[in-house]
């Protein structure tokens, strides 16, 4: 099995690309629009996941389970999670650029998500959810640490109906770039 190397992940990120398996074949994906989650007063939290909070149904631990949260995002009908993609994001992982968020509870590992902190960039890869509104209240936790850090921006590839109850939104790839390349020069 031939892993990305680090240096390749690194570089594709820092222009916008990024690898997805499909069909037995790392591909590499920029799309035209652009999924990202706001940092500010835009991120929206709605009322039943505040409620949800109060509650303090898990606890949330950083980077404890690298790849058990891949693999809880890979067990999917459909996934773009292969070995060459766990390795490889496990490398990266190992080498402090790929990160985790998790939340646990007396039954083990509920939910979580993971990505690549790249500059003042965080690449948001997936996330995965056991019990209700365990990867949810990791976003809330992940979007939480990147603004106390002085992240600018929070990408999520593709957007989705999921991301945009949080104020999840889309820029063209041009606008993505710029946006991407004044982030990347900010050091969070």
């Amino acid at each position: 099995m031939n892993l990305i190397p680090a240096e390749i992940l690194l570089e594709a990120y820092s222009r916008g690309v990024f690898p997805m398996a499909h069909e037995g074949e790392i591909q590499w994906f920029s799309p035209e629009r652009r999924g990202l989650i706001p940092l500010d007063d835009r991120f929206h939290i709605t009322h039943g996941l505040r409620k949800s909070l109060k509650r303090k149904p898990f606890e949330i631990r950083w980077d404890t389970a690298f790849r058990e949260v891949m693999l809880g995002c890979a067990a999917r009908e459909e996934t773009w999670i292969d070995p060459v993609i766990l390795e490889s994001y496990c490398a990266l992982h190992d080498a402090g650029h790929a990160h985790c968020v998790e939340c646990w509870d007396d039954e083990g590992l509920q939910g979580g998500l993971y990505g690549v902190a790249l500059a003042g960039v965080f690449f948001g890869e997936s996330m995965f959810s056991r019990k209700t509104d365990a990867s949810k209240i990791a976003l809330v936790a992940l979007v939480t640490r990147l603004r106390e850090w002085g992240f600018k921006l929070l990408d999520c590839q593709w957007m989705t109906d999921h991301l945009r109850q949080f104020g999840g939104y889309e820029l063209t790839r041009k606008a993505y770039h710029a946006a991407l390349n004044t982030a990347l020069r900010d050091r969070a």
